[in-house]
């Protein structure tokens, strides 16, 4: 067997103690990494060879976006918050979207991951949101839409006596011109669509995947705490004409609700939205109510709003080196604040695709921090992804998170200001001072995880160890998860024989003279109950003012039930979404558990950043 050790994982050596002492620890990027960095990352002339090193990339960002400290401060501030920035890069503590990598520094200059466009029921409306649309990709962003304004397929046109053709064909309209825009030039665009559940062609859309098709949309119905009681009792509900208001039809609620768990048990969509859950979070309700979210889920936005990401890489802020792993809480807190105050810039300067979307932004500069690596972070804890003590971690890491990020917004308002809409928020109301309106968001992290060499987000492992396919053909190399190979290791057993193993079943389980305590430590997604999946969501989104990106992955021989478990409990818990992802139940599917699976691929999973793969 082949080895290439790299892949997820911080490597057995643990975290370096302080972020600002390393910054050239971005030098040591696993090959994985690197392969990312020159795919997307790395500037390029015009001949498309590539002129930047990963460690010019830092610098870079951190030049790029330390000048919006010279708005407030002075040169001498924005020069130490440079340095503060690049450590906080290089050392992969902290990682932005992937527009801030992609383009700060450089002429484009738009610096948002997510963006949400109204689309009112006129057809200049629905193409001027089509237009936007493919300029927001151009630069980077992901789009998020509700349809959910738009007239039923066969109501009458009474500008030309024709029939509507419904939502459903213009969200068709809107795949199919992003299938010819690249993201920056790199990646086809990500995009959301959203249906209330009360609109008369909800089940068209809940359908809408069944025959294929809409490979660039996640979809997700909006689903109301009305309709979740009505299919809980056997009740049925009403449909109402988005135009007129009027009553045009009722269904029963639970048939409803199996259509939309039976597609997507067999094609992994619709995900559901809970409505009601997303505006009883939303800071700015006097602006209007939330329909929809950005591409993955994890930032429901008002029409025209952006949003910029960063996450934390939990990973690195547990000290392995003493008697016993320890979390530093003392990184974890600079971390935070720092990432904040680099958010607040990013907004400062990034340059908008449209005024609207600028005039949006800057009114309420909502930001989004999360993290990434939680799941490698249990594992360097000892804790099993799916024992209580994990949602406890999430729950205590989190409020610790939350509370490091409000202090950090509230001194940027001392500093600089609240945000122009704050005296319409419920912030004012509260009289909390704040910069942003709103701090926290878990996005899924897919190459920013790998990047960082790290699990996605507050993802599970979905593997330990792959087998990658390459170009010059020959022997596939394997590549190991370094924690995973260091736990071998440690515990003096036949490595070689228990990743030939590995590779064949992806999993531990049933290995061998595999200790059934690390067999435990290293559980992988689909070996997650769906209560524990949910339960994790649920300790994060407790803490998080915008809302968790998580998938609840289940084995290809899970049946409908369990799509539907995870639907009810979900909204029992009170998350703000919730997406069921059943292994091999998407045609296509590029990365698979054990042999011929490709590592590179495994973002396809992670649901972007926000890189158009699944809610």
């Amino acid at each position: 067997m082949k080895a290439e050790r790299a892949g997820a994982g911080t490597g057995p050596a643990g975290p370096t103690p302080d972020n600002a002492e390393r910054p050239g620890d971005a030098l040591a990027l696993g090959p994985n990494a690197r392969r990312v960095l020159e795919a997307r990352y790395l500037r390029r002339d015009a001949t498309g060879a590539v002129v930047e090193t990963p460690a010019q990339l830092f610098h870079r960002v951190a030049r790029a976006v330390a000048q919006g400290e010279l708005l407030v401060g002075t040169a001498e501030e924005a020069d130490r918050w440079q340095a503060t920035f690049h450590n906080l890069l290089a050392s992969l503590d902290f990682l932005p979207n992937s527009p801030v990598l992609m383009n700060a520094g450089t002429p484009l200059g738009q610096l948002a991951a997510c963006f949400v466009l109204p689309v009112e029921d006129t057809l200049e409306s629905i193409f001027d949101a089509l237009k936007a649309m493919a300029l927001i990709q151009r630069s980077g962003g992901g789009t998020g839409f509700a349809f959910s304004r738009l007239r039923p397929r066969g109501d009458v046109l009474a500008s030309s006596g024709g029939q509507a053709s419904g939502p459903v064909s213009f969200i068709r309209i809107y795949d199919a011109a992003t299938e010819h825009i690249k993201q920056g030039g790199r990646r086809r665009g990500a995009n959301m669509g959203v249906l209330r559940v009360d609109h008369p062609d909800i089940l068209e859309f809940v359908d809408a995947k069944r025959d294929g098709g809409l490979q660039n949309f996640n979809l997700s119905v909006a689903v109301t705490d009305d309709f979740m009681d009505a299919a809980a009792a056997g009740r049925s509900y009403e449909l109402v004409h988005p135009g007129t208001g009027r009553v045009v039809g009722r269904l029963a609620a639970r048939e409803v609700f199996d259509r939309i768990v039976s597609a997507a048990w067999q094609t992994g969509d619709p995900g559901l939205i809970y409505l009601d859950a997303v505006n009883r979070g939303n800071p700015t309700p006097a602006l209007g109510r939330i329909e929809t979210t950005n591409p993955c889920g994890e930032v429901p936005l008002l029409p025209w709003e952006s949003c910029v990401l960063g996450s934390v890489n939990l990973a690195r802020m547990v000290r392995t080196g003493g008697a016993a792993p320890a979390v530093d809480w003392e990184r974890l807190g600079r971390t935070v604040r720092a990432g904040v105050r680099f958010l607040d810039d990013v907004i400062e300067v990034t340059r908008e695709p449209l005024p609207e979307i600028a005039a949006a932004t800057r009114a309420n500069r909502k930001i989004g921090l999360g993290v990434m690596g939680f799941a490698e972070f249990l594992i360097r804890l000892g804790v099993p992804y799916d024992a209580p003590e994990a949602a406890a971690w999430g729950d205590r890491v989190m409020a610790f998170v939350a509370r490091q990020a409000r202090e950090a917004s509230r001194e940027l308002a001392a500093e600089r200001g609240v945000f122009p809409n704050w005296e319409r928020s419920v912030h004012a109301a509260a009289g909390d001072r704040l910069r942003n309106a709103t701090l926290l968001s878990v996005a899924p992290t897919g190459t920013l995880a790998i990047i960082a060499g790290t699990s996605g987000g507050i993802e599970p492992l979905f593997a330990l160890a792959y087998r990658r396919r390459h170009s010059l053909g020959g022997e596939p190399l394997v590549e190991v998860n370094p924690v995973f190979l260091h736990g071998l290791d440690a515990r003096g057993l036949d490595v070689e024989r228990i990743l030939d193993a590995v590779l064949d079943a992806g999993t531990l389980r049933g290995v061998p003279d595999v200790p059934p305590d690390l067999a435990r430590l290293f559980v992988t997604a689909t070996e997650v109950p769906v209560h524990a999946h949910l339960a994790i969501q649920q300790a994060f989104q407790r803490h998080v003012d915008n809302a968790v990106s998580k998938t609840i992955n289940l084995p290809e021989e899970a049946d409908p039930a369990d799509v539907a478990e995870a639907y009810l409990e979900a909204w029992r818990l009170g998350l703000k979404g919730v997406t069921v992802y059943r292994s091999g139940s998407r045609a296509g599917q590029v990365l698979e558990l054990g042999a011929g699976e490709d590592m590179t691929a495994r973002e396809y999973f992670a649901r972007c950043d926000p890189g158009g793969c699944r809610l």
